[in-house]
């Protein structure tokens, strides 16, 4: 029981296990000091946002969304469920996805596919180890979208 009283207080600042809790308001400089550099920058309207990539075989992608005077508007981890279910076939474009979701961990091209393929690995409903498939249309659009089944990590391909 000590033990976990520990971990607790120890997760308890950092917005749960080993996660810096910022709180909306916060300076870039305050954030990239709890965070470290960013694996990657984007322009998002008059936002910026710094992608924290935890992979290419990592299942968590956080995205700080800074205002224009550098103050942090929000910080999530992108990668959910949820957060793919937002997505707009057809209407939404590698840019929207980007910003949405971060860089994929893979990018392929299948025959049956006039587009990329972007691949992001995730914990679908914060339990299964699964991959999300973005399929982009010839217009570059997104085309659809399948899930599955994370094949690096599926237990029945192990033996």
């Amino acid at each position: 029981m000590a033990i976990l009283a520990v971990l607790a207080t120890a997760c308890a600042g950092r917005g749960g296990w080993g996660v810096p809790s910022l709180t909306p308001g916060t300076p870039e400089a305050t954030v990239r000091a709890a965070l470290g550099t960013p694996t990657a920058t984007y322009r998002d309207g008059v936002d910026t946002l710094l992608e924290y990539a935890y992979g290419p075989a990592g299942q968590t992608t956080w995205m700080a969304r800074l205002d224009p005077q550098g103050r942090l508007v929000s910080y999530q981890q992108v990668l959910t469920s949820a957060n793919f279910a937002t997505v707009r076939i057809g209407k939404d474009d590698r840019d929207a996805i980007l910003h949405r979701f971060g860089r994929p961990a893979e990018v392929r091209r299948f025959a049956y596919s006039p587009s990329d393929v972007w691949m992001y690995r995730y914990k679908e409903q914060d339990v299964w180890d699964s991959v999300m498939y973005v399929e982009f249309a010839a217009n570059g659009t997104v085309g659809r979208m399948v899930n599955g089944p994370d094949p690096e990590r599926e237990e029945r391909r192990r033996h």
